[in-house]
């Protein structure tokens, strides 16, 4: 695998896609800890009561960010491996890894910073171009063995 360009820049775009992920989790620690909302009692009694086992707008918004990587990054992972595995061209195969990773993280900048729409629309949409590709490549080299 090592030797196979393709998994070598997959793995590097995946890499960066999911240290952002942990990132976007940080953040939304950061933004509980300084809106005090926390989602456990035990939490919001440490902090200061049990008035702070509350939610908060801005928390939610970093958890809904959150939860959109989630559902949108697993499957790239998925797609992206198998994808290498059919020996594309590495220059192709690395745009089509640079595309999805530079537009989840504008659709994650447009997110949390509250960019105007169609901003985050359009990062997602761009994103998911080279995930359908992908998938559709997968689909028909694997069509001939089903």
């Amino acid at each position: 695998m090592m030797g196979n360009t393709v998994f070598l820049s997959f793995a590097f775009y995946s890499t960066i896609l999911i240290l952002k992920m942990y990132v976007v989790a940080i953040i939304t620690g950061q933004v509980r800890l300084r809106k005090k909302a926390f989602a456990n009692p035990e939490d919001a009694l440490r902090n200061g009561g049990l008035q702070y086992y509350r939610e908060d707008p801005d928390v939610e918004r970093c958890r809904r960010a959150h939860r959109n990587d989630m559902e949108n990054i697993f499957p790239f992972l998925f797609l992206g491996a198998v994808y290498s595995l059919l020996e594309p061209s590495p220059a192709v195969a690395r745009i089509h890894f640079f595309i999805f990773c530079a537009g989840r993280i504008m659709h994650t900048v447009a997110y949390l910073l509250k960019l105007r729409a169609p901003t985050r629309s359009v990062a997602y949409s761009v994103a998911q171009l080279p995930c359908f590709s992908m998938a559709l490549q997968i689909l028909l080299a694997a069509a001939p063995y089903w």
